[in-house]
């Protein structure tokens, strides 16, 4: 059961996140319906993981293991700095946010999908 709702919450993460990050990149600007999907994001990306961690009782050193936890320290930080970009009201920052954020983005999809193709059973 515990296998079901870290997939499920894997997955919430991976549309939360891509909706943040590439509604941002559509509009042009940083704006706090985005904001509000990078948190969702990594809220679940945090409980898919925790889920995962307990099930496979040990960290993996491998590409996987080394990318997930870049990628959840950079979701971190990526909605803290969106969090204080947006409370500043810095316009030239909100525009330019998205460069940030996708980089954010491709580093927790490639985390993401080799998590899959090297849990597949």
């Amino acid at each position: 059961m515990m296998l079901i709702m870290a997939i499920i919450a894997m997955i919430l993460a991976l549309i939360c996140y891509s909706v943040g990050v590439w509604g941002e990149k559509i509009a042009g600007k940083l704006t706090k319906k985005n904001l509000a999907f990078f948190w969702i994001g990594f809220v679940f990306d945090t409980a898919g993981t925790t889920m995962m961690s307990i099930i496979s009782e040990s960290f993996k050193f491998d590409i996987h293991g080394i990318t997930g936890a870049l990628a959840i320290v950079l979701m971190l930080f990526h909605a803290i700095w969106a969090t204080i970009v947006l409370v500043k009201n810095n316009e030239k920052l909100m525009v330019k946010f998205h460069k940030f954020s996708l980089g954010v983005w491709t580093i927790w999809l490639f985390s993401f999908l080799t998590g899959m193709i090297l849990n597949i059973k």
